[in-house]
């Protein structure tokens, strides 16, 4: 991929070359990111609030970068991204633990993205499109995206837009016991059908930074987001007061609307203390706080680490209720703990090398950083997570 493309050297008109940008398609940079995910814990709502949440997956992506200029001298960036995780869940396995396995019980999810971006070297201005595709056993997923980036004249302040849309496809799977005679299971081989429902997202962003002084740059971020469709997982039970049992249920619309701020302070050459902070609401009743720190330190002049430290409050929905509490009048009902009054912690630390003669001695690998990271909350989740990201130039 380094070695593709090539030119014979001709003169070049005499004078100032130094602005003379080459129009061949020229490889900017590609990255692999490897992560491997592990949690436990004992509130899964597939079993309605109880019983094992245990969960591994292993997720990889992959992105290539390329440009070229025009005859104008703009120039416009091709951005190729593959995404491919492979997940086990155990509490999935108990949509019907009456089988081997259920369909969800382990799962392949792919998901291609393009990205074309036009930009100005001189302004700084940039606007772009995106694309992208997702599939896994119970859905299928088309997006599409624009980005916009506005820069002031001294490059002090810049101006960032996204609007991004997911029309969703569900597979309607039940628990065993709601399944109706003939209603399938949504596992392969299995010839009766399941219904299908849709689900669209439309998300916007709006980001505001400003470089203060040569040591302090600020942001602030609004994301606004609406969903419409199937918003309850089907398969997740529901159990009531008078014993009843049903399926998860949940409106078919929410608006999210999360504003955040981040500060970012350069402590002479070795440190940075990067913080950042979000609060969340919705329609729905939920409504959480969210503060960050990380403090990058350069141990020489190309390896870094990087401690960081999140914490998260949450008021639940007031849809959700613990298992065997719903009352059996109400229209919404959810046990699903990741919608409950919550806290969480979430910290670890990076690792980056950057050595100016490549990792390993190879010259095009430009960056290999490794990241680890522990989650807890107060539901009794705990989980882990390990990355391994490679950058080549």
């Amino acid at each position: 991929m380094f070695g593709t493309y090539a030119q014979n050297v001709h003169q070049l008109p005499s004078g100032d070359t130094s602005q003379y940008k080459s129009r061949k398609l020229h490889f900017d940079e590609a990255n692999f990111v490897s992560a491997y995910y592990h949690q436990d814990g004992n509130n899964s709502a597939v079993t309605g609030g109880i019983g094992t949440e245990k969960l591994t997956d292993i997720a990889n992506t992959f992105d290539l970068q390329l440009s070229k200029y025009n005859k104008q001298g703009k120039k416009n960036t091709f951005l190729f991204e593959l995404g491919v995780d492979h997940y086990t869940s155990a509490s999935s396995d108990k949509i019907d633990p009456n089988s081997i396995s259920s369909a969800s019980m382990s799962d392949i999810r792919i998901y291609p993205s393009v990205n074309w971006t036009h930009s100005n070297d001189e302004t700084g201005n940039s606007y772009g499109f995106t694309g992208s595709y997702s599939q896994e056993y119970d859905y299928q997923s088309l997006g599409a995206g624009f980005n916009l980036t506005r820069l002031s004249k001294n490059k002090n302040t810049q101006f960032d837009f996204k609007l991004q849309a997911f029309l969703d496809t569900w597979k309607v799977i039940l628990p065993v016991e709601l399944r109706t005679d003939g209603y399938g299971s949504g596992s392969e081989g299995d010839s009766r059908g399941v219904g299908s429902e849709p689900r669209n997202s439309f998300n916007a962003s709006f980001g505001l930074s400003q470089v203060i002084n040569k040591s302090l740059q600020v942001e602030l971020i609004v994301e606004p987001a609406y969903q419409h469709g199937l918003l309850a997982t089907k398969y997740q039970r529901n159990y009531f007061t008078d014993g009843s049992l049903r399926a998860e249920t949940l409106p078919d619309n929410r608006y999210k609307l999360p504003i955040g701020a981040r500060l970012n302070y350069f402590l002479g050459d070795r440190f940075v203390i990067r913080t950042f902070y979000r609060y969340y609401m919705d329609n729905w009743g939920i409504r959480a706080h969210t503060a960050e720190i990380e403090v990058p330190i350069k141990l020489s002049s190309f390896i870094s680490v990087s401690p960081f430290y999140r914490y998260n409050n949450q008021k639940g929905t007031r849809y959700f209720a613990a298992y065997g509490q719903h009352d059996p009048t109400v229209q919404y009902f959810t046990s699903d703990y990741d919608l409950s009054t919550l806290n969480s912690s979430f910290y670890g630390t990076g690792i980056r090398f950057a050595p100016p003669k490549g990792v390993f001695g190879w010259q095009h690998l430009n960056m290999l950083e490794l990241r680890y990271g522990h989650y807890s909350r107060s539901t009794n989740l705990t989980s882990n997570i390990i990355s391994l990201n490679l950058k080549i130039k």
